[in-house]
């Protein structure tokens, strides 16, 4: 039997266990028409570089799922992919061309293209790597790509059932558009940042009469493409000039005053400059009222024939150039600060221009339909449920979504134009003639489609849709879909639509909302701030178990987690303190032989009922956060109980029967909390967790039926008849016993060969405690150790140290180390530090977020807690009086 290194080194483990899993094949489930399936279809990262820590958090919450589902016996599907992101990509390829002096219309569309796929497969495979570096159990064998040619025929497949159905159509519209990229984005593809810019009063001088009309704006280069000013119809300033005219400075062309009530009285003069091609608002009031559209700009935000004397300048120094020649004839009437929110490209952070153009648009409201009801009614639920909400508002408001990008990389529009008649052709496969007049002159369009719409039809075209594959009707829909809140409406919504529209199914029964991960101060991570983690040093440092468990411990759906050197140093010496204890009980196993009959579990002693009891009570709590998606809740229990209760303590008590050769053994307790605790750790910790239970599993008797590997073992399940209150009971008493008395040598500075007097005094325990004499001897250094009865408490010696305990008071003759008033001000401290904890958790138990949003077992838990300190709280208070009596 292989021999445990004394220390723990990951990097020596992650390989080899990958290796093994991947070649056993179990990452890939087999269909069973008799099971019902879990499927994760993965959030397609970008193939724009590397993983960062957003990407190991959705790989280690969703392999968290679908590891624990694998063990339960469940056929799981996680079936990873990436996405082509196009504009994203687009941008990494030209900054990389702009490097080599190059750009992108120099090589052409065809060079372009080749080159962003040498890029694209690459990425793909170093992203590959990484999730298999964080021990993601993806089936590789389906790994998809945006671009390959399953979801390419999908994406045209959804464009042209759309377009025949008249949901998708081709119009002008005020789209957002970026000058930098030069293509349209959706409004949600736009970043919106709050500047200090200035606010330009612009005289307007009136047609045929004296005197001239102020408007206010913070765009003054966009006055060469007024066609109107307007102002509100109820305005008592305005009311004689509504049906005159104005004209236009330095161009001098003449434009009408209008009344429309979509005019701000308060907003700078109250009276707005019209700009229809250049601003939504406008926009619309062009539409009501028949005005013409003038663009201004080039795609590059240069100024064009429009712009008259302007013409060839960029837009901002047209701007420049604008006011200058303004103030030159004093029509600029004044300039104020003015704070406002401007959108920027998302991927290039270039200021955007809004504008009017020719593009592809959805019409979404009917698909919007059908996505809320689907939650409505309970078919998708949105964890955490604040979400649903949110999810709602922004369904019901939904604009039509522009679907064309002005882009090289990414899905072609399926959409050919006759040059003979003129007409559309919209087909899933390359048509060779028009078919509308059968003209073999037809020209495809140049655009592609926004990244979203093949986002949107990731969890049925990875399946094989619009084919019937034997994939789409056993894993579709999937079971949970878990990704980012941030990108609810990017991506999550339109999924839905998208998923009902294409296949008359919900995508997923539940969308799982992961937060954003800060640093430890709370702070949002950036390079400008110094505080970002690499997700490969962290594991170099750390090992992938210590990243995963930091990442995820103590998180919970919907909410932020802060991340920094003290969690992850946590996590890695949790890994080296199941490691360690392992170390001990194979040693220990290997000294003494376990027999078979060993290890069927009839606990004599009260610690070894303590240890199963509170096993399995940990494997029932963690079975039901597990299925309410509470993950961080279940890893800080099973953290607790690993740490504290199974190493602090019960190893530490079966060390002293160890050395005593007492009987019964302890072993098959050791070995049983071991191998189940090493279970129901492996989704969160797959690595060690396999390491040291494979080493356990050479050692015990029935080896020869356990699983070839612990990923296959089946997750533990709880026996609800080794519950054992009164043995918890006990023990509890125990530990407090000993750890008050290693308290006061704490604080006293008794050195830790010294033995010290102690009296515990107990009501009903009495003789369970009186069992327990040894270990509280052995743990507390203790000697003598008097166990007695409550009623056979006398009055308090001088120098001594009265400990008020939950269900006991430990006495500790001090022997000269403290006085009385040293003790009296001990009480009092202790007295108002549990008055503060009472407080708080009073505090807490009063809050409505907390009580609405925490699970169950949580406040149950803060309950018993402030009962437990208003009992400790009147028994100090006790001492006091009789210290001063």
């Amino acid at each position: 039997m292989s021999e445990v290194p004394k220390a723990y080194e990951p990097g020596k483990i992650e390989k080899k266990w990958h290796d093994f899993w991947l070649q056993q094949g179990y990452f890939s489930p087999k269909i069973d028409p008799n099971k019902k399936p879990f499927v994760i279809i993965m959030p397609p990262p970008n193939v724009t570089g590397e993983l960062h820590l957003g990407h190991a958090l959705t790989a280690t919450l969703e392999d968290i799922m679908v590891r624990w589902h694998r063990m339960r016996g469940e056929p799981t599907l996680w079936l990873p992919g990436t996405d082509h992101a196009g504009i994203a990509t687009q941008v990494v390829v030209e900054q990389q061309l702009a490097k080599q002096g190059r750009t992108k219309e120099e090589i052409g569309r065809e060079n372009f293209t080749k080159l962003t796929w040498e890029w694209a497969d690459k990425s793909r495979e170093n992203i590959r790597r990484q999730h298999q570096l964080l021990g993601a159990s993806c089936d590789w064998t389906r790994e998809r790509f945006t671009l390959d040619e399953g979801p390419s025929k999908a994406v045209r497949t959804a464009f042209v059932r759309l377009y025949n159905r008249g949901l998708i159509y081709r119009g002008e519209r005020m789209i957002n558009w970026c000058p930098r990229c030069q293509t349209a984005l959706s409004d949600l593809e736009v970043e919106h940042k709050d500047i200090v810019g200035h606010l330009y009063y612009i005289r307007y001088p009136l047609t045929q009469s004296e005197g001239f009309v102020t408007v206010a704006t913070t765009r003054p280069e966009t006055f060469l493409g007024d066609t109107a000013v307007a102002v509100n119809p109820e305005d008592e300033r305005y009311k004689n000039l509504i049906g005159r005219s104005v004209t236009l400075p330095i161009i001098g062309k003449e434009i009408p005053i209008i009344a429309d009530e979509a005019v701000d009285t308060s907003f700078g003069t109250g009276a707005l400059k019209i700009t229809p091609a250049h601003d939504p608002t406008d926009f619309e009031v062009a539409q009501r009222h028949n005005l013409p559209l003038v663009n201004i700009m080039n795609p590059d935000a240069t100024m064009n024939e429009n712009a008259g004397p302007y013409h060839g300048l960029e837009r901002f120094a047209c701007r420049d150039k604008v006011l200058a020649d303004l103030e030159d004839k004093k029509l600029l009437e004044k300039i104020e600060p003015y704070f406002h929110s401007v959108g920027h490209c998302g991927r290039c952070q270039t200021m955007i221009e809004p504008k009017v153009s020719l593009q592809w648009f959805v019409q979404t409201q009917p698909l919007a339909k059908a996505a809320i009801e689907a939650v409505e009614d309970g078919r998708v639920t949105i964890m955490p449920e604040r979400f649903a909400k949110i999810y709602f508002d922004w369904m019901e408001n939904i604009k039509d979504w522009c679907i064309s990008r002005q882009l090289w990389w990414g899905h072609r529009i399926p959409v050919w134009y006759c040059q003979g008649c003129a007409e559309v052709t919209a087909s899933i496969d390359e048509p060779t003639a028009c078919t509308h007049c059968g003209s073999k002159q037809i020209i495809q369009d140049p655009d592609v489609l926004d990244t979203w719409f093949s986002s949107a039809l990731w969890p049925h075209s990875t399946l094989g849709w619009p084919e019937d594959t034997d994939d789409l009707r056993y894993f579709y829909p999937g079971s949970v879909m878990e990704t980012g809140y941030d990108i609810l409406f990017f991506w999550v919504a339109r999924m839905i639509m998208m998923g009902l529209e294409d296949t008359g199914e919900i995508p997923f029964c539940t969308v799982y909302l992961h937060g954003l991960i800060r640093d430890e101060s709370g702070e949002k991570m950036s390079k400008l701030r110094g505080n970002v983690i690499n997700p490969a040093e962290a594991i170099s440092k750390y090992g992938v178990d210590a990243l995963r468990f930091a990442l995820t411990t103590g998180g919970s759906p919907g909410n932020d987690i802060n991340l920094g050197k003290g969690k992850l140093e946590s996590s890695r010496n949790f890994v080296n303190k199941l490691w360690n204890a392992t170390r001990f009980i194979l040693q220990s196993l290997d000294a003494e032989r376990l027999e078979a009959q060993a290890i069927e579990l009839q606990p004599q002693r009260i610690e070894d009922q303590w240890i199963d009891g509170q096993l399995n009570k940990l494997v029932k709590n963690v079975t039901e956060l597990m299925e309410e998606f509470q993950f961080g809740e279940a890893e800080q229990q099973i953290y607790d109980f690993v740490w504290s209760k199974f190493c602090d303590w019960y190893i530490e008590i079966a060390k002293i029967r160890l050395r005593s050769q007492l009987t019964p053994s302890p072993l098959p307790f050791l070995a049983n909390t071991l191998e189940k605790s090493l279970r129901f750790l492996h989704p969160f910790m797959p690595f060690v967790t396999e390491e040291l239970w494979q080493s356990l599993k050479q050692r015990l008797p029935d080896k020869g039926q356990m699983p070839a590997s612990i990923m296959i073992a089946p997750y533990p399940l709880a026996d609800d008849k080794a519950f054992a209150p009164e043995a918890e009971r006990v023990m509890d008493s125990v530990v407090e016993v000993i750890r008050s008395i290693r308290n006061v040598r704490a604080q006293y500075k008794v050195g830790p060969t010294r033995w010290i007097e102690a009296q515990v005094y107990t009501g009903e325990l009495l003789s369970s405690l009186i069992t327990q004499a040894n270990i509280i001897e052995t743990l507390a250094k203790v000697r003598p150790l008097t166990i007695l009865g409550r009623q056979e408490r006398g009055p308090t010696k001088d120098k001594a140290l009265v400990l008020v305990l939950k269900e006991a008071e430990v006495v500790v003759p001090l022997a000269g180390m403290v006085d009385r008033r040293i003790e009296e001000q001990r009480l009092v401290k202790e007295s108002e530090e549990i008055k503060g904890r009472i407080a708080q958790l009073e505090a807490r138990l009063r809050d409505n977020a907390f009580l609405s949003k925490a699970p169950s077992q949580v406040i149950e838990r803060e309950k018993q807690k402030l009962a437990m300190f208003e009992d400790k709280l009147k028994r100090l208070h006790q001492e006091l009086s009789q210290l001063s009596s």
